[in-house]
């Protein structure tokens, strides 16, 4: 217990600090804009939604059906919604706990001591740890291992409690209640593996781990002899029925897990796994080869660590000559002595069995191929049993010997091969290259391996000096992992910090990233750049393009902005956002029929094989929204309304829909049906109940079909929601002046002006409405204030030309008639308006400016 306890303290201590870190990569979009972690998205949606949110059936789903971690998120939103601390604290517990159980399947392969020991403390600080712990999306992995070696664990006492019970049946002897526990225990570990599961893919592989530790360190087989007892020319029917249950369990499993995501795998865009998309075979192969070695060296050398190795971080391995092909080989090489060592070692149980093991100072040495730590369970006068039984003690016997140092090796080359088969693209292709948290579970293997490995050097050693050594050598490795898992913990804490620890390994992916951040941090300058240096990596990149493209929008620099958008929109035909901002500034530029086609083509694009489909249904929503404004601005109501429904249709459930819907009620109001005006109107405020527009043209219609005082209050509301906004002075002026209240009406007016003062359409309309309240100066002042905001408007000079008229500065006047002609020559009214200027000046013998009659 103490071992647990120090191996646990020493995992979560090393991680405290990241209780502070933010929300990194991932997390942003499994957890920030996740819609099933909402309290008002029925619980049930994880059954059938992947763990990014995205219906597990869609064509662009990950197919990552994780149910027990997305409700743990889900459970740390309720109780504290989106602070990080809670999610990171939660992680750390579960790690801690991970560790723990390490430790305690140390014990039964290595001994209560330094050995197990080493294990534990070599899993709780390893480096590659981090992602899973640090990062909150990493709780998959770091959930399904804690579940993995639940099971594991329940599969060793049933194959403790098997044994006792099969002797026990030879010698009838308390036996009975024995079956009930064992069997429990086995159905204990079929429950923990799918739950394993239901965290995490790769949970499911303890079933196969479980066998091996049966076969080959429970049972000490040879391959040879595992063989035959699997094709049934060797009885042993407990250990059968174990083995058929772990099978018929896992085929259950994975045909139940492939009919839920729909029977069809993943698909992946090229950049996420560039070996999968090349054409040559050999291509693929040597480059798929190299990848679990690529990923063992992490392992064994965790000093370049990365959050992201996609696209080309880890380089295409094109031919025979390519250098790395040797460190492959290498790799391969390793693994199969390794395995040959530890098969060839099956040996050794036979002799065990015949009685030839002894126990020299406390080591049980079997022939010099394999090693017995001393048995601290204070069992060593227990007779063992043979072969035929006849060496059974007078009372239930458990196995307390611990299994030989090649069997270790089988099986920790079982936990370190068997759950990362799935990441190696050989059943189907994933969407990465390498990622650490996937190494989480793996990485058991590899520490009891090394801790394996330092047990029998150490033995062989001979002399106190060199065994000290072998001592400082180890603890030198803990400390080095440690640390190393400290500074990396400080890359973690937040997502400048990571992104840009990533530059060495990924600069392209790591630039465009630390790009977003910077904008976000308004460092407008410092994002361009980085983007920029973004696509010097990689220039085809479409997300950086696109982003490029929206900070350039939002400094002002529409050509350029425009120009990027269509970059990305070659780059990625599908990148509804690159069509939405393109559309947008090109009907602010008057493009109105490019802007049309772009909205049109947008709509049209399907939603398949794409990665973030939610993300994408929004943007589609956005263009048709925006072409239903333009034809609803250009008095196509009909041809509005038809594109609006479009858009209700095609909206995804996180959309917020309050200003479609409130557009498609002022549709109606131009279409003068009212009824559905005001349907959608309601349904506009019910979607979003301060959505200030919508109270505006709501009580513009109560005013016009007579409810004078509700539509009050909906003006008055509007003002309260925001008392700063001049608009809602201005409509509410609007509605005074029709109800005949011209004084509250002006004052309305002047303060929709002085909130406003920069906002052409609010001065102008705060004009008339002054005007119409016959005070004729205040009129004045504001048909100036927006003649000098748009000097090149006809109608701003001619209605402060007209003002001035009334007020009787008739050369002003006339200087402002003459401007409205010279942009508009045309103007009857104004036509109109300066003639009788002219006609009171000469009656007043007042010098005028004609050239003839206009």
């Amino acid at each position: 217990m103490i071992t647990e306890l120090v191996c646990t303290a020493v995992a979560v201590g090393l991680y405290l600090n990241t209780l502070d870190a933010d929300f990194c990569y991932d997390d942003s979009r499994a957890i920030k804009t996740n819609q099933d972690l909402l309290p008002e998205t029925p619980w049930t949606n994880i059954l059938y939604d992947d763990f990014w949110g995205t219906l597990l059936t869609h064509s662009g789903s990950h197919k990552s059906f994780r149910p027990l971690c997305t409700l743990s998120f889900r459970l740390n939103y309720t109780l504290h919604g989106l602070r990080p601390w809670g999610y990171h604290l939660l992680n750390i517990v579960l790690h801690g706990l991970v560790t723990a159980m390490v430790t305690a399947l140390s014990h039964s392969l290595l001994g209560r001591g330094l050995w197990s020991l080493l294990a534990g403390l070599l899993f709780a600080s390893h480096p590659a740890h981090t992602e899973a712990v640090a990062g909150v999306v990493g709780r998959a992995d770091v959930g399904a291992a804690l579940f993995f070696l639940l099971s594991l664990l329940c599969y060793v006492r049933h194959c403790g409690l098997r044994g006792d019970k099969w002797r026990a049946f030879q010698r009838r002897t308390c036996g009975g209640s024995s079956a009930t526990r064992c069997w429990g225990w086995m159905l204990g570990s079929l429950w923990c593996a799918a739950a394993s599961m239901l965290w995490k893919e790769q949970g499911v592989t303890v079933l196969a781990v479980s066998a091996v530790y049966d076969l080959f360190v429970f049972q000490k087989l040879r391959v040879r002899q595992a063989l035959l007892l699997l094709l049934g020319k060797k009885k042993n029917l407990s250990v059968l029925l174990s083995l058929c249950m772990l099978a018929c369990w896992g085929v259950i499993l994975l045909s139940v897990r492939l009919y839920w995501m729909g029977n069809k795998p993943p698909n992946f865009s090229n950049s996420d796994n560039p070996a999968a998309d090349s054409p040559h075979f050999l291509t693929r192969t040597l480059t798929f080869l190299h990848l679990p070695a690529a990923n063992a060296w992490l392992l064994l050398c965790p000093d370049k660590l990365s959050f992201d190795w996609s696209m080309d971080a880890v380089p295409l391995v094109r031919s025979l000559a390519d250098w790395r092909n040797l460190h492959t080989a290498a790799f391969y090489c390793g693994l199969i002595l390794l395995a040959l060592f530890g098969f060839r070692g099956a040996t050794v149980a036979a002799k065990e069995t015949n009685g030839k093991s002894h126990l020299t100072n406390g080591k049980s040495v079997t022939n010099g191929n394999g090693y017995h730590a001393p048995d601290t369970n204070q069992n060593r006068d227990l007779p063992k049993p043979t072969l035929n039984g006849s060496a059974v003690p007078h009372r239930c016997y458990s196995h307390t010997s611990l299994p030989p140092t090649e069997s270790l090796v089988v099986f920790s080359l079982g936990i370190l091969a068997l759950p990362f088969i799935p990441a190696t693209n050989l059943f189907f292709y994933v969407g990465f290259v390498i990622a650490e948290r996937v190494l989480y579970i793996p990485s058991i293997g590899y520490c009891i391996l090394v801790a394996t490995g330092a047990r029998t050097l150490y033995v062989r050693l001979r002399t106190r000096a060199c065994k000290a050594a072998m001592l400082c050598l180890c603890i030198g490795l803990v400390l080095l992992n440690g640390l190393k898992t400290v500074q990396r913990n400080k890359d973690w804490s937040n997502e400048e910090n990571l992104y840009k620890s990533g530059i060495h390994v990924n600069p392209a992916k790591a630039w465009g990233n630390l790009g977003n951040v910077l904008k976000n941090q308004g460092k407008m300058a410092e994002a361009e750049k980085a983007y920029r240096n973004a696509l010097h990596y990689r220039g085809n990149m479409a997300d950086m393009l696109y982003n490029l493209g929206l900070l350039l929008q939002e400094n002002e620099r529409f050509s350029e902005a425009l120009q990027y958008y269509k970059l990305a929109i070659g780059s990625r035909p599908t990148l509804a956002s690159a069509y939405l901002n393109t559309g947008i500034i090109l009907m602010n530029q008057g493009n109105l029929e490019e802007a049309k086609r772009t909205f049109l083509t947008c709509a049209d694009i399907p939603d398949e094989n794409l990665k973030d489909p939610h993300a994408h249904k929004s943007s589609v929503t956005s263009c048709l929204y925006n072409l239903g404004k333009l034809l609803h601005e250009h008095g196509q109501q009909e041809e509005a309304l038809y594109i609006y429904k479009e858009a209700v249709q095609k909206m995804p459930k996180q959309f917020a829909p309050h200003s479609l819907f409130n557009m498609m009620g002022e549709a109606y109001m131009r279409l003068n049906r009212l009824e559905e005006a005001g349907y959608w109107y309601r349904e506009s405020l019910k979607a979003k109940p301060d959505h200030i527009p919508a109270h505006l043209t709501y009580g513009k219609l109560l005013s016009i079909i007579g409810e004078k005082n509700e539509a009050e209050k909906y003006y008055m509301r509007a003002i309260q929601l925001d008392p700063t906004k001049g608009n809602c002075y201005m409509h509410y002026g609007q509605f005074l002046l029709e109800q005949s209240r011209p004084k509250e009406a002006a004052e309305m007016a002047e303060r929709a002006a002085e909130l406003d003062m920069d906002e052409f359409d609010v001065v102008f309309n705060a004009a008339h409405m002054l005007r119409q309240a016959n005070l004729n100066e205040a009129a004045e002042r504001q048909y100036k204030r927006a003649a000098s905001l748009r000097p090149d408007y006809p109608a701003a000079l001619m209605n402060l030309g007209a003002i001035l008229h009334l007020n009787g500065k008739l050369p002003e006047a006339e200087a402002n008639y003459l401007r409205a002609l010279q942009l508009k020559p045309d103007d009857a009214i104004t036509q109109s308006n300066l003639r009788k200027l002219w006609n009171i000046m000469e009656r007043q013998g007042l010098k005028t400016k004609q050239r003839g009659e206009p």
